[in-house]
């Protein structure tokens, strides 16, 4: 088997569409953090810790107070999920 190393060069357009449609990222966040971060999100009780479901773009798709309930949301979707610590 012959390898070769080749570098492959993505357009910074190309890198900010890396995985959409198909990867996402779990996280477990506040309330507070949400709310800071989309303004728009409407009522939500301060202080609550959440499971956030995250487009690979960073944007959110779903909220669950229940890791397994997002990770649901994922598998319908058929999302690849990654978590971040």
């Amino acid at each position: 088997m012959t390898r070769t190393d080749e570098n492959i060069t993505m357009t910074s357009g190309e890198f900010a569409h890396l995985g959409e449609g198909s990867v996402a990222y779990l996280r477990k966040v506040s309330s507070d953090e949400l709310l800071g971060r989309f303004p728009n999100l409407g009522e939500i009780a301060p202080g609550m810790e959440l499971w956030a479901l995250f487009a690979a773009n960073g944007q959110p798709i779903l909220l669950s107070d229940a890791r397994d309930r997002a990770l649901a949301g994922a598998m319908e979707n058929d999302l690849t999920t990654v978590a971040i610590h």
